[in-house]
Formats: C-alpha cells, structure tokens, sequence
C-alpha cells in the first residue's frame, strides 16, 4: 500500500454507480428529502421521520433575514462590483461567525455543558442554568444564543419549539435552553429570549448533531436566501453603488397565507 494511501467512509464512485453512506444516490433520489439526505451524509445514517421533519422547519427558518445582516450586506457589496455568484456568495458565508450564525454551535456547547452538569449532580434545570450564567458573568462572557437585535419574541423559535415538542423531539436540552434564558433575564434584570439560533442549537443537541458541524445547517439554508440577494442586486442594482447598511425598502409581495 503506497504511503499517501488513505480514507474515506461518505462517498464511493465508480464507472456508472455513485454511493453515498452505502446507499445509491440514484436510489435515493425522488424518495428521500434533502433533509434527510443531508443528515445521512453528516451522520452516516438515516435520521427517523420525525427528525427529517424537524431539520426541514430549521433549514426554512434561516433561509433569510432581510438586506441587513453582515453577511447579506458582504454579498451584495461584492456582487456589486461584479464579481460571479460563487465569489459574491462565498464573501457571505466567510462572513458568518460566532456572533451572525455561527452561534448555533457557541450555544449547543452551554447547553450540553448544562445537561452534563445536571445530569451528574441530579439537580434542577434552574440551578445548573443560574451557576452557568454565574460563571461566565464573572468570566465576562457571553452565552451565544439569546436576545436579538430586532425580534423581542422570535416567531421562529415559538414555532420550532412547538413542532419539536408535536413531534415527541423536545426534551432536556431544550429545557436547559429556557432554563438558561429564565436565568439570563433575572441576572440582567431584562428580557433575554431565546433567539433562532439557541432554538436550532438546543434542538441540534435533542438529536445528536455535534457541535463542530452544527453552523452547516444554518450556512446551507442561507445560502439560498444570499443567492436571491445576490441575483436581486446583479438585475435590479446599478453596478459599484454605494450600499446603506439600513436605509432600504421592501417593496414585494404584501403578506399573504399558505393556499
């Protein structure tokens, strides 16, 4: 065996068959969704119905958040200036960190630290979450995860924790997420809620994601939300403009309802 040999255990292709996790990609194709076909490549194995169902509200829920955020803003500047999609969608993505999306994983990692904890000295949700909020209060940190900039009560979080618990998938991590957010709000004396990205987080944990891969989830459902901004500002933008970071208008559809 040559000394660069080496592996792999996601993907095989050979003349005419392509196997993906052992399973043919042409005969998963029109009988699995992307959900779960983006769940098998991470995990290496099918996920249950129910959980499918969950990852599918979670990839909807940050697909867009309007003109404004950092990483919008990077590909619309580059698009501007005409650069290709790949180029203007990557700027976007190279700008999602810890504070703009990356914060699903910075979230999961306190949560799972909470369960631990809990779980190894049999106490309440509500005490492990006052020690977390303690300790990084005096360490200065921040737990990622909660409050927002614009939403006082995030409809996308409601919604996930209601599907989560309908589908049997809510359980100790998502109380040690409203444990956390319950601590929060009394140690700075205001509302702190629980924002998209500590819902996903805690619900990643529910079903065994790890941390490490966690953000993919929120950078593969932005992507198709920073491609409409993209292509918006390449058809309807005059080249190399000066881009305001918030004086803008939407002028779309008005509300409507699912037929």
């Amino acid at each position: 065996m040559e000394e660069l040999h080496w592996k792999t255990a996601i993907t095989k292709v050979e003349p005419n068959k392509l196997l993906l996790r052992g399973y043919r990609i042409d005969e998963l194709m029109g009988k699995v969704s992307f959900s779960q076909a983006i769940y098998l490549t991470l995990t290496g194995e099918f996920p249950p119905e129910k959980v499918g169902r969950l990852i599918d509200a979670i990839l909807v829920a940050s697909i867009d958040h309007g003109a404004t955020p950092p990483s919008t803003l990077a590909a619309l500047t580059v698009a501007s200036t005409g650069a290709p999609l790949n180029a203007s969608l990557a700027s976007g993505i190279l700008a999602i960190t810890h504070l703009h999306g990356g914060a699903v994983e910075g979230c999961m990692r306190v949560v799972l630290e909470g369960v631990t904890r809990m779980e190894e000295s049999n106490r309440s949700p509500s005490e492990v979450a006052e020690e977390l909020v303690e300790e990084y209060r005096e360490k200065r940190k921040r737990i990622l995860g909660f409050g927002h900039r614009i939403h006082t009560k995030d409809p996308r979080t409601a919604k996930l924790y209601k599907l989560a618990s309908e589908l049997g998938i809510a359980g100790k991590h998502v109380q040690m997420a409203k444990a956390l957010e319950e601590a929060l709000s009394r140690s700075l004396g205001k509302q702190l809620p629980i924002n998209v990205d500590g819902a996903i987080g805690s619900l990643l944990c529910e079903i065994g994601i790890p941390p490490e891969i966690a953000n993919i989830f929120f950078i593969i459902a932005r992507v198709a939300g920073l491609t409409a901004h993209i292509h918006e500002e390449k058809t309807r933008q005059r080249p190399m403009r000066r881009i305001h970071p918030t004086d803008h208008e939407y002028d779309g559809p008005s509300e409507r309802t699912l037929p």
